[in-house]
């Protein structure tokens, strides 16, 4: 009899809390704060921020993790002055040519070519013209003028200092003078 009485209790108590399930309306939640966040607009008036300011500039003078200053402006006239001053940074046991060269190839190898000649795959589709080889004469390249070129760009290519930063840079000028010496040999 108790057992009966407890299976009777137990389909009831099951029927009850199926009949308060509606699809019509969402079911009870026990911690809404982890399901519903709160919404902030981005420059909204909180008073998080002091006063009437909606968002707060960095301090003057400050500079991103990561980052170094470039000395240099973005001109011909800065552009031979970094030709004429500037040196890498990185000794010859911090210079990895393998890493220099896997840069190379995937950023500056499809326009200069693998080798530095100024065959790459866009040139020889006729895509871009115009990209001289490394060994010609005329094109008296050096550190400074290499790696103001990839953080400014010039002429039609344009800037990577977005993509590669200070250290690769320096990585890919070293293979770019390596490319050159081997072309003039």
């Amino acid at each position: 009899m108790k057992g009966l009485l407890k299976i009777i209790g137990v389909v009831i108590l099951m029927i009850v809390v199926v009949s308060c399930k509606k699809d019509s309306r969402p079911n009870y939640q026990f911690m809404p704060n982890m399901y519903v966040p709160v919404g902030y607009e981005t420059y909204g008036e909180y008073d998080v921020f002091p006063g009437e300011q909606s968002a707060m500039l960095p301090a003057e003078g400050t500079i991103a993790r990561g980052y170094t200053l470039f000395d240099y402006g973005n001109s011909n006239e800065e552009y031979l002055r970094a030709k004429a001053a500037l040196m890498n940074p990185l000794d010859s046991t911090q210079v990895d040519l393998a890493t220099g060269k896997e840069l190379y190839d995937i950023y500056c190898g499809i326009c200069h070519g693998n080798k530095g000649d100024g065959q790459g795959n866009l040139v020889k589709r006729e895509k871009i013209l115009g990209i001289p080889s490394y060994a010609d004469v005329a094109r008296a390249i050096n550190e400074g003028s290499i790696y103001h070129t990839i953080y400014y760009g010039k002429n039609a290519m344009g800037s990577y200092a977005g993509q590669l930063n200070e250290e690769e840079r320096w990585q890919v000028v070293a293979y770019v003078l390596k490319l050159k010496s081997d072309l003039e040999k």
